[in-house]
């Protein structure tokens, strides 16, 4: 048995991997994460840059606001900003809007005319030779808005130390009254709790191609007839065992070759110069990993990866064994993809629990959602990083997966046995509950 099974397991792996798709399909993966990871690099190489800045001119006919505009604009902190932290290149001029953006050097700037105004401080008047996006109108709006309370409050002869104390930002101190708990790790659990989806989603990617690659395993071999073959030379359970451990492999191959291209991009990142990865949006992943580390939460992490991977990997085997078990059922491809529709629904709706268990913090239908098999590895780690888990529940849920597993081997190789040289939907569901029943 155990020989036979090997062979099987060889046969079906070498079938996935020692093709020339695999090859190709890796080739454009490796190409597609690697300019994914330096897409600022590769956006450069054909004319933008990111670390330019809008340039907008200045009429200012109230003839007190640019100086307080440009201070706002040189304080002013945005995720879009550039190095220095500043949006936008602001200068003054005294030329005619129109005339001055028909310049072809200027042609992308932008014209802010700014005036007084008896009842409101000041008005403003944007110019531009076409769109701007809302990204870009929000962060100048917010900077006139600043410069406006900035001039309103001086003209309301205001004692300069009062102003300055009006205008300084409040400092709050948090204190957390849970003693295993720090206050300083709040930033990292948020900060983990925001990535975490991200790292989930391959997870998610390889689940939905676990179940197609069984599914269209099993059915070519039904279709061509060349189970009959098999089976009659070795045990359905054996058969639905090497589908099983193959496709694990696979996935678990194709998720070790996703790690490395990523590592590969990140090395070339290095090697352009082009600095960390969120410099776009002054997250300096370096310090942001180390702070991580160094927190409390980071020597969580040496507890909460293993037992994530654990619950993933024992996913993957359930859900490799509920699609063998379905697969069987079905006699053609097309009937399988009408069967793994609820499976591709059931992960998405974890997927996207995952993603707004930050916003829904402390909510008691997702933790109770938390806990459903083949939805928990994509949920649970995340409640667990977010600490609405605790560890006695992670392990609650892991064994629920393996009572699941048990549940699918006891009685998904009594179906299969009876569906895998089936060839008629005729009364196949009744069929299927009387394979359920039998011993």
């Amino acid at each position: 048995m155990k020989t036979k099974l090997k062979y099987l397991v060889k046969v079906s792996l070498d079938r996935k991997i020692k093709t020339k798709w695999f090859a190709i399909a890796n080739i454009l993966l490796l190409v597609l994460i690697v300019g994914l990871i330096n897409i600022d690099s590769v956006i450069k190489v054909f004319g933008g840059d990111f670390n330019s800045k809008q340039e907008v001119f200045v009429i200012d006919n109230s003839h007190k606001t640019f100086d307080v505009l440009k201070k706002q604009n040189d304080n002013y902190s945005s995720i879009f900003a550039s190095d220095d932290g500043s949006p936008f290149k602001i200068k003054t001029t005294t030329k005619n809007a129109k005339t001055l953006l028909k310049e072809k050097k200027h042609q992308e700037a932008w014209v802010l005319v700014l005036d007084n105004d008896n009842e409101n401080v000041l008005k403003a008047k944007l110019i531009s030779e076409g769109y701007i996006s809302p990204t870009d109108y929000a962060g100048l709006t917010t900077i006139i808005n600043n410069a406006k309370s900035q001039i309103a409050l001086a003209e309301s002869h205001i004692d300069p130390n009062d102003l300055a104390k009006i205008s300084s930002p409040i400092e709050i101190q948090r204190e957390v009254l849970d003693k295993d708990k720090k206050s300083e790790d709040e930033n990292m659990q948020m900060i983990l709790s925001t990535i975490f989806p991200v790292f989930i989603l391959p997870f998610f990617a390889l689940t939905i191609f676990l179940v197609q690659m069984i599914g269209a395993e099993v059915n070519d071999e039904k279709t061509t007839r060349g189970m009959e073959i098999i089976i009659s030379n070795v045990s359905p359970k054996v058969h639905l065992l090497s589908k099983v451990i193959s496709s694990n492999l696979f996935v678990i191959i194709q998720g070790l070759l996703l790690v490395l291209f990523g590592a590969i991009g990140l090395i070339v990142r290095g090697f352009l110069g082009t600095g960390s990865i969120m410099q776009m949006t002054n997250l300096d992943i370096g310090s942001t990993l180390s702070s991580i580390l160094q927190s409390d939460i980071g020597s969580q992490l040496t507890y909460i990866i293993p037992l994530a991977l654990l619950m993933m990997l024992l996913t993957f085997i359930a859900y490799s064994l509920l699609a063998g078990v379905l697969a069987s059922m079905t006699t053609n491809i097309e009937d399988f993809q009408q069967l793994q529709t609820p499976i591709m629904i059931i992960s998405l709706v974890g997927y996207y629990l995952a993603v707004m268990a930050g916003v829904f913090e402390g909510s008691l239908f997702i933790k109770v959602i938390a806990f459903v098999p083949f939805i928990s590895a994509i949920l649970a780690p995340c409640l667990l990083v977010l600490g609405e888990f605790s560890i006695i529940e992670f392990v609650i849920a892991i064994i629920l997966v393996i009572l699941t597993i048990f549940v699918l081997v006891k009685y998904g190789f009594r179906v299969y046995k009876e569906g895998i040289l089936n060839y008629s939907s005729k009364d196949l569901w009744k069929k299927m509950f009387k394979a359920l029943k039998s011993k």
